[in-house]
């Protein structure tokens, strides 16, 4: 969830950007320029693309020629994640069902929507909607990783 939370705020809070030929073996990416518990995204990989926390484990065997980006991720966005996929669990049955209302009996359900996804399709309250306000707080304009990465770049 935190990978999608930083996509969705376009800000992945980039401290350094690493570059070049990286192996992962036994499952594990051993860097010296990574702090234990220091989230890291890896980019150029073919099976490992993601957002981790250092030290990873359960990785997939590779060599790869890509970037490793060193993340000083703030620990309310953190907070913000796990309250997040705590929504998302309690909430399941409600968002993926295909049913806006329903009725029987005596007993009437309408499910909240937002006004729409600009398609004039209506969409469903989503994680996005109800926490619009604290990722806004976290919110860029435009994605970091594209403009401002190469201030940190590092070769490795």
């Amino acid at each position: 969830m935190l990978e999608q939370i930083l996509r969705e705020i376009k800000n992945y809070f980039i401290r350094e950007v690493w570059s070049g030929n990286f192996s992962i073996e036994s499952g594990a990416l051993d860097v010296d320029f990574l702090l234990d518990g220091q989230y890291f995204k890896i980019q150029g990989s073919i099976f490992n693309d993601g957002v981790y926390q250092y030290p990873a484990s359960g990785l997939k065997d590779e060599e790869f020629e890509g970037e490793i980006w060193a993340l000083a991720v703030p620990p309310s966005v953190i907070s913000l994640a796990e309250e997040v996929t705590d929504w998302n669990t309690a909430n399941d049955a409600v968002i993926k069902s295909p049913y806006t209302s329903e009725s029987f009996g005596g007993y009437s359900y309408s499910k909240a929507s937002s006004s729409s996804r600009g398609n004039g399709e209506s969409a469903g309250v989503t994680w996005k909607s109800v926490f619009a306000d604290k990722l806004n707080e976290w919110r860029k304009i435009r994605y970091e990783s594209a403009i401002r990465r190469y201030d940190y770049m590092r070769d490795s």
